[in-house]
């Protein structure tokens, strides 16, 4: 296939470049560079430092002879956009390119606009181009599971079929952003079915709960290709911060209770996810929607699990409750269905404690660059 990935340089954007090359695909990579500029203001760099887009697909070219074709612009442009559609007319797009966190979107309202203006427009800007250059080609998006919510009813796979009246209609999924961040990604969604029901595009929305992990067997080939691992409180994802936070001796910082729960998954499995996705493609006219998980944990357990490891390594660590600067509930039921992207053919890497102590062992490599600092800073959603 030939694949455009748009936010090509994110810390899912490029391991998913390199592992869709690897697999013989063609794959041209688009990022504006918001992430590094954005991490550059908030004093929040990730812990090991990455070469720059351009710099990356040269080192994996000269590892693999494979070429990425790299361009860089911002997908919010529609004339950039739609000159990469018609230069490459990709069979499948994968749309990264959005502001990734929901901390960044509660810090003010140019923050909060900037969040709507990006995640929208160049939803709707792959939509056009799409729609413009080749209607048949596939757009996957990454979307979120907090796009749910905690509602005290299961969570199905993105639909839900009402009775009503004795009536029988299939709905989305009914959603309860608790940020600005996900509420966007609701509205992707909403604009992206609204497409598909006007013009008949095919697409794959994953709603994808926190990623963890810090390498895949791509990335493994040379350090230079590692993706970028935030553990600061505005781009890391929970138990990459423990992990972090355990190394650094710092109190691992559970918001409230800790009774929040959640559907993980490792990095490499959002790397079959989306190339499962992409490989058997939706139809046309279709939005199908997968809950890409593969295990729930709560934040308490993950903290313990952390805390677990660490102290067998040979860390002193502690685990301190805050209070919960989020809108969110602490205590609550949660029970995803998961079951779309396995029967597609993932194979799990569900965690344990080798994959934290192979974290551990990565992290513990690099601790003298962390920067206390940008742990925990206390964004306020109030």
């Amino acid at each position: 296939m030939k694949v455009l990935i748009l936010g090509a340089d994110g810390y899912l954007g490029w391991p998913t470049c390199i592992y869709f090359s690897h697999r013989g695909h063609e794959v041209i990579g688009v990022d504006n560079y918001f992430r590094r500029n954005a991490a550059i203001e908030l004093d929040c760099e990730p812990l090991i430092p990455t070469p720059n887009l351009i710099q990356r697909a040269k080192i994996w070219g000269e590892i693999t002879a494979k070429k990425i074709n790299i361009h860089i612009g911002d997908v919010c442009n529609y004339n950039f956009l739609l000159s990469l559609f018609k230069k490459y007319r990709p069979d499948a797009v994968i749309h990264y390119a959005e502001q990734p966190s929901a901390p960044y979107s509660m810090i003010n309202r140019d923050k909060a606009a900037f969040t709507i203006q990006n995640n929208l427009m160049s939803t709707l800007n792959i939509a056009y181009a799409v729609k413009e250059t080749n209607p048949d080609c596939h757009i996957i998006k990454l979307g979120t599971m907090g796009e749910y919510g905690t509602p005290n009813i299961d969570i199905e796979e993105g639909w839900l079929e009402i009775k009503h009246k004795g009536r029988q209609e299939r709905f989305l999924f009914p959603r309860q952003a608790s940020s600005l961040y996900h509420t966007t990604k609701i509205q992707d969604t909403d604009l992206l079915w609204f497409y598909v029901r006007i013009w008949g595009l095919r697409v794959t929305d994953l709603m994808q709960g926190p990623v963890y992990g810090i390498s895949t067997d791509e990335s493994d080939l040379d350090e230079r290709l590692i993706p970028n691992f935030h553990y600061d409180e505005i781009f890391g994802t929970v138990l990459n911060r423990f992990i972090v936070q355990a190394v650094a001796g710092h109190p691992l910082t559970i918001y409230g209770k800790g009774g929040q729960t959640r559907g993980y998954l490792n990095i490499k499995d959002t790397m079959q996810c989306v190339y499962l996705s992409a490989t058997q493609a939706a139809k046309q006219g279709e939005l199908r929607i997968f809950n890409q998980v593969t295990e729930t944990f709560s934040v308490t357990q993950l903290a313990e699990m952390v805390k677990k490891v660490g102290e067998n390594l040979g860390h002193r660590v502690e685990i301190k409750n805050h209070e919960n600067p989020r809108k969110e509930a602490e205590e609550h039921y949660y029970n995803p269905k998961y079951t779309g992207l396995l029967d597609l053919g993932l194979q799990p890497h569900y965690l344990t404690e080798d994959i934290l102590e192979g974290m551990f062992r990565i992290v513990e490599k690099y601790k003298d660059s962390i920067n206390k600092d940008a742990i925990f800073r206390g964004v306020k959603w109030r």
